[in-house]
């Protein structure tokens, strides 16, 4: 191999983080959704990645980040403030997202006892309104608040959100996060999830699903979410970058739908906000109509 080709790779792939500096913005009428893994905050450490000092470099981050996009319907994952033996109720980012950005407010969100929080919904307030929600845990026993996965291991949950628009149209919006390490459990948790979304989508009602499904578009989780009916943005390149801006693979992070349409994008927001990443994931938007 020639000497310099592992430095042509390497900036090859950090030459792949750029992305749109700014989102245009969304066309009259259409509906901006997006999705972002902004990685938890680990409460029991004081320095180091993902730490309390980390936080406090990526949250100003965090919120340009989300202001970039310009969402008006945005599906979080893995946004827990996590603390062994912690009692579930401090969730930082979300806290402070809410604070900074008075616009929107929080679905799929509630009392750490019986709903999980990890997984809120945020939306325009001035063009949205919550009608229900609700989760389900990738198990045996779904209904169960914090029931471990199929394989047993960490428990892992979809969250959900029905909203009403201005003139009275129906939304439905599943956020997603899969296992990233055992194949039986994404499986299984993309056929609940499919279960789970058939009366909506035999209602013939909008439906949205984003998340990390730790799949890229050729593996079992986006196939079965297809043939389920759901249709997916073409998300092209990375999602995830290690937290270097390091892109290995293809999209594992999706927007899907059914009732709608894509009018601009999809975008992935492949660059550094005020000099930092905020999260391993870039965060993923498309406009659609409905």
């Amino acid at each position: 191999m020639p000497r310099a080709l592992p430095l042509v790779l390497l900036l090859f792939l950090l030459g792949c983080a750029r992305g749109p500096a700014e989102l245009p913005p969304p066309p009259e009428g259409s509906l901006r959704v997006a999705s972002y893994n902004v990685h938890y905050i680990d409460l029991n450490a004081e320095s180091g990645d993902w730490s309390l000092a980390d936080w406090e470099q990526r949250k100003a981050p965090l919120d340009a980040a989300f202001k970039s996009v310009g969402a008006d319907i945005i599906a979080f994952q893995e946004m827990e403030s996590f603390s062994r033996g912690s009692d579930g109720g401090t969730n930082l980012a979300l806290d402070w997202l809410l604070a900074r950005n008075p616009g929107y407010r929080a679905a799929a969100v509630g009392d750490w006892r019986d709903f999980p929080s990890t997984q809120p919904i945020l939306y325009r307030s001035d063009r949205l309104s919550l009608v229900d929600q609700g989760w389900y845990f990738f198990s045996e026993t779904p209904d169960t608040i914090y029931s471990r996965s199929f394989d047993g291991s960490y428990p892992a949950f979809a969250s959900w959100a029905r909203f009403e628009d201005e003139i009275g149209k129906t939304i439905h919006v599943t956020n997603v996060h899969l296992d990233a390490f055992s194949r039986e459990n994404r499986h299984r948790s993309t056929e609940l999830v499919t279960t789970r979304l058939r009366p909506v989508l035999d209602a013939g009602e909008t439906a949205i699903l984003a998340g990390d499904l730790n799949a890229i578009r050729l593996m079992g989780p986006v196939r079965d979410l297809k043939a389920a009916g759901l249709t997916f943005a073409d998300i092209r390149g990375a999602t995830y970058h290690f937290d270097r801006g390091l892109n290995l693979f293809g999209a594992i992070d999706h927007i899907a739908f059914s009732g709608a349409r894509v009018v601009q994008g999809p975008y992935v927001l492949r660059h550094r906000f005020e000099g930092e990443w905020p999260s391993d994931h870039y965060p993923v938007a498309v406009d659609l109509a409905y």
